[in-house]
């Protein structure tokens, strides 16, 4: 495997109590990762390792052979670490054209591409954060990210709470992102078979370690692994 972002031992938490131990992780460029796990098992830790506002209490993190364990969070996003996290953080005071705006960057995801790439927020262009749904929203954190033009996505939970159709089209973003567009990526995800099927591979987190890695296709066709690490059920149906 190419190095193009990769993890190696890292062990981190919040102030003296350690949630990851030992983590390795590699990613090659282009490509998209699955990071699986029940609730509490340390996946949203681990993207905020990656983003920089945990403790480190050792092993390294790079990006493109660089790294970045040192660096503080305003310096890894400036380094191509792009961030959606749970809470979305979108300006709510803004409009959806002056969110994208206000932050963008030089490089091929300008606000245009990422309205073509979410036809709604063309819709809702002039409308205030606050007056966006919550599909929306997540639509528009996403696009915030893309026009910061990062090398390395991260998404936390990006289907969460959303209503089907909802979820169908942020699938259908998700999978041109990566494999169309060829930006590199870390999805957490409770929806496994979901997430599973527009990703390459997948890594599964148990009490801050990890304890499976494997191609995306692959666990997402062992209802064994899934349901012993996962608790999803052979009978829950595929996407």
């Amino acid at each position: 495997m190419s190095e193009f972002f990769a993890i190696e031992r890292l062990t981190a938490g919040y102030g003296e109590a350690k949630v990851l131990s030992d983590v390795s992780l590699a990613i090659e460029e282009g490509h998209s990762l699955a990071l699986l796990g029940r609730n509490g098992m340390g996946k949203t830790t681990l993207l905020n390792s990656i983003v920089g506002v945990t403790r480190r209490f050792g092993g390294s993190i790079r990006l493109q052979g660089r790294d970045i364990s040192a660096l503080r969070p305003d310096q890894r996003a400036h380094a191509g670490i792009g961030w959606v996290p749970q809470e979305r953080n979108i300006f709510r005071s803004l409009t959806v054209d002056e969110n994208l705006t206000v932050v963008a960057r030089p490089g091929p995801w300008t606000p245009a591409n990422v309205f073509g790439l979410f036809p709604r927020l063309a819709e809702r262009r002039r409308n205030l954060g606050t007056q966006l749904l919550g599909g929306e929203q997540q639509m528009l954190a996403i696009g915030r990210a893309l026009v910061l033009n990062p090398r390395l996505l991260l998404l936390d939970e990006p289907l969460e709470g959303l209503a089907p159709i909802i979820v169908q089209e942020l699938l259908a973003a998700l999978r041109r992102i990566s494999r169309e567009e060829g930006l590199a990526s870390i999805v957490v995800e409770q929806n496994a078979r979901k997430i599973l099927a527009i990703t390459d591979h997948a890594a599964i987190l148990q009490r801050g370690c990890v304890v499976h890695r494997d191609e995306s296709r692959a666990l997402r066709a062992d209802a064994g692994l899934l349901e012993t690490f996962l608790g999803v059920t052979a009978s829950a149906a595929p996407i």
